[in-house]
């Protein structure tokens, strides 16, 4: 019966998401204990609470790219238009040209690159983020890079994630 009553949760989270939740399905039905440890790691993926939906998308959307060729980033893309992210700040993202960005967003761009790919090269720019958003707002920043990485790595050691898919952009 439970899993009957998660199923459906998971029917609502799919519509929303406007993409596929099937590797979560598997989970549940693979192993109830697994699922719930899976679940209680939605907050802090989802944790932001003083840095601005912008920024905050834009970075997550540059770490999904970095792992996932589809899915996963079509979500992000979906939740950020839920969140008011302009579908040309979404384009230049995906079409990574951060001179399209402002600069406050090119340096989120840049940062989020320089942690993902281990370059580095990001103490500059999170001195800049620091004082822009403050230590709260770097946090939220650093939870959302790492937290968005999970999903797409579930999928593809489960084997959800065998093929790409072109993300669109819902005006």
């Amino acid at each position: 019966m439970i899993r009957y009553l998660i199923l459906k949760q998971l029917d609502k989270q799919e519509r929303s998401l406007g993409e596929s939740v099937d590797y979560v399905r598997h989970i549940l039905r693979s192993s109830l204990p697994a699922f719930f440890k899976f679940a209680l790691f939605t907050p802090l993926a989802q944790h932001r609470r003083s840095l601005p939906p912008t920024p905050y998308r834009v970075a997550r959307i540059v770490a999904t790219q970095d792992e996932d060729c589809g899915t996963c980033v079509q979500i992000e893309v979906n939740l950020a238009r839920k969140d008011g992210v302009p579908g040309d700040l979404i384009l230049a993202v995906l079409s990574n040209r951060p001179e399209d960005l402002t600069p406050e967003l090119a340096e989120i761009y840049r940062f989020t690159k320089a942690v993902v790919e281990a370059r580095g090269e990001e103490e500059e720019l999170r001195q800049r983020i620091r004082e822009r958003y403050g230590e709260e707002g770097l946090v939220e920043l650093a939870l959302g890079i790492a937290a968005v990485r999970v999903f797409p790595v579930t999928k593809r050691a489960l084997g959800f994630a065998t093929s790409c898919a072109l993300v669109g952009i819902k005006v």
